[in-house]
């Protein structure tokens, strides 16, 4: 079950805050040629990678790397070489060598998430066509996701649904939700890693059915189609390197049934 705020926008960046994200792909201008097709992003130069623009605002970044392809989530942190440490005592794996700005680890359960020190002027578009819209981590243990992030971040957790037949908790800072935190059931392959889905955001004028077909047109699949939750339209889609993310219209949305109230939300997530 997926579960988005209404609200696109970004909480204040306080440790723990979505602040980017990135990804790795080994051919830039086939990557940056898809998703300009998609979301219609323009792009910036920045030491030979390139940095999406929404509205004038940076969005994320493509980085050049010879590894598989994927979406990298990265989290404010008031320094990162003491994040990894602190990852480290509380049983995550920390992934390379980290700086004083920027660290990268897997958690207990092993999806990988970034650590960045950005500066009190620091400009993460959250508004427009294309741009970040919301992140959760899908896990089998959840338990353990919750209690690792709570320590290390400080989140104030949620429990959504009874834990059981639907076990999604959201994290907030100060009472703002940040992030939320799903546990994966039957609907993902047993093969399937713990991993983190970044949405980005479909203008109500274009939709999420229109992205998914468009998706398919640039070379990418659609692996689960456009569906109905009380929080938008949402469809989860690989690029054309097989990288995946969601997109969700949030203008959307579709009340729960008085059956599903508090108990199920219809969707291709649930157990």
């Amino acid at each position: 079950m997926s579960i988005v705020p209404h609200s696109p926008a970004l909480a204040e960046l306080h440790h723990g805050s979505p602040c980017w994200v990135d990804l790795a792909t080994a051919d830039l201008q086939a990557t940056v040629d898809f998703y300009s097709g998609l979301f219609g992003w323009y792009f910036s130069d920045v030491d030979g990678n390139a940095i999406a623009l929404v509205n004038g605002l940076p969005v994320a970044e493509l980085v050049v790397a010879d590894k598989p392809s994927a979406w990298t989530l990265y989290l404010n942190t008031p320094h990162a070489r003491a994040t990894a440490e602190k990852a480290h005592a509380l049983g995550g794996e920390v992934l390379g060598e980290p700086s004083d700005t920027v660290t990268v680890l897997a958690d207990p359960t092993g999806a990988v998430v970034g650590f960045r020190h950005v500066p009190p002027d620091w400009v993460f578009g959250a508004d427009g066509h294309g741009a970040y819209a919301w992140a959760e981590l899908n896990t089998r243990d959840g338990h353990a996701a919750d209690e690792f992030f709570h320590e290390l971040c400080g989140y104030e957790i949620t429990q959504i649904g009874d834990g059981q037949a639907v076990d999604y908790t959201l994290w907030a800072i100060q009472g703002n939700t940040v992030l939320g935190r799903q546990r994966m059931g039957r609907a993902f392959a047993p093969e399937t890693p713990p991993h983190w889905m970044v949405y980005f955001t479909a203008a109500p004028e274009i939709g999420t059915d229109s992205a998914a077909t468009r998706v398919l047109e640039l070379g990418g699949r659609v692996t689960v189609e456009p569906y109905d939750t009380p929080f938008g339209r949402i469809t989860v889609v690989a690029d054309h390197t097989g990288a995946v993310f969601s997109v969700i219209d949030p203008s959307r949305t579709t009340p729960l049934s008085d059956e599903d109230t508090g108990s199920r939300v219809d969707d291709p997530y649930d157990d």
